[in-house]
This record gives structure tokens, C-alpha cells and sequence, in this order.
């Protein structure tokens, strides 16, 4: 049995999701969202700064394993959209999500979104409301998760298929 955390990072919104995997099957567990709040501008009252938008990101992703204790962690990589600076956000939000994983000392996998969606929808340009479809389906859900929760279940999903795959590989060679 092997319990595998998805990320879905962001500096605003940080999905999770949490999955058991016993031989081929495939249990859900938890999903959700570590939701950063910020002010409206930069200087507002009870504004993050970025240190501690980052903390928040973190302490969540460390409750998360203490709560549930992971076997191993799975990431969503960066993408280079059209915005330099959402890039740069979104790898400091996934920097401060495999620092808590690192601390716990899980070993962490990183998946490029185009692979996530392949693994779990059949096609790397598959829009959200068909990977929360996909999800559901998979793990038998009566609920549609949140977008950003259902895309850490999918980070989940396609990591527990590569392990799969790595494991019937390495049979295979015996």
C-alpha cells in the first residue's frame, strides 16, 4: 500500500489531493486547497508578504503530511506562460511545496501538466472540466472536486500509473 500526495502549486491557490494505491486500485482519501489570502494591493492591511505566502503554502503542505503520512509526493512542474513573473510566483509556490515534502524526507516526483493529462484524461490538451471529469470517474466520486483539487488528484493519478509502470517494467526484466 503506498499513499501518494498530488500538488497542483499556486501562489494564490494550492490544490491537494490524496490517494491510496494497493496493487491496481485506487482509493481517494482527501482533496482540497491551501488558499493564500492576500490584501487587495501589495500594502493593505493584513496583507502577505511573499515570505509569508510561501509559509502559508508550506505549513499547510506539513499538515497535510502529518496528517495523512504520504509514502511519496508528486508535483506538477512550471510551464512558461506568457507572464514571466506568474512563472516565477508559481515556482516559488512549488519551492516552498517540496521543502515540506523534503523535511518529511519523501521522495518527490515532478510531472509536466501536458503528461498529467495524458496519464489521466487520454490527451496532454485536455481542459479542466474534462480532467475533473476524468477524476471523478476514476476514483469513483459522487462530488466534482474543486478545479485546482481536482488537478492535484490527477498529479496523484498519473504518478500512481508511472509507478505502476515502473514496477511492471522492472518484472519484466527478471
Amino acid at each position: 500500500m503506498t499513499i501518494i500526495l498530488g500538488i497542483d502549486p499556486g501562489s494564490r491557490l494550492t490544490g491537494y489531493g490524496i490517494i491510496r494505491q494497493e496493487s491496481k486500485q485506487l482509493t481517494y482519501l482527501a482533496s482540497g486547497c491551501i488558499r493564500v489570502h492576500s490584501g487587495a494591493k501589495a500594502d493593505a492591511p493584513g496583507s502577505l508578504d511573499l515570505a509569508q505566502k510561501l509559509k502559508v503554502i508550506h505549513d499547510g503542505i506539513s499538515e497535510l503530511i502529518a496528517q495523512f503520512q504520504p509514502d511519496e509526493f508528486a508535483i506538477e512542474q512550471v510551464f512558461m506562460a506568457r507572464n514571466p513573473d506568474s512563472a516565477l510566483k508559481l515556482g516559488q509556490a512549488r519551492g516552498a511545496a517540496i521543502v515540506a515534502a523534503a523535511v518529511a524526507d519523501l521522495p518527490v516526483a515532478e510531472y509536466a501538466a501536458r503528461l498529467v493529462k495524458q496519464a489521466v484524461v487520454g490527451t496532454g490538451a485536455a481542459d479542466k472540466t474534462q480532467v475533473q471529469h476524468m477524476v471523478m470517474a476514476l476514483l469513483k466520486l459522487t462530488h466534482k472536486p474543486q478545479a485546482d483539487a481536482a488537478d492535484a488528484l490527477a498529479v496523484a493519478l498519473c504518478h500512481a500509473h508511472m509507478r505502476n509502470n515502473l514496477i511492471h517494467q522492472a518484472r519484466g526484466r527478471r
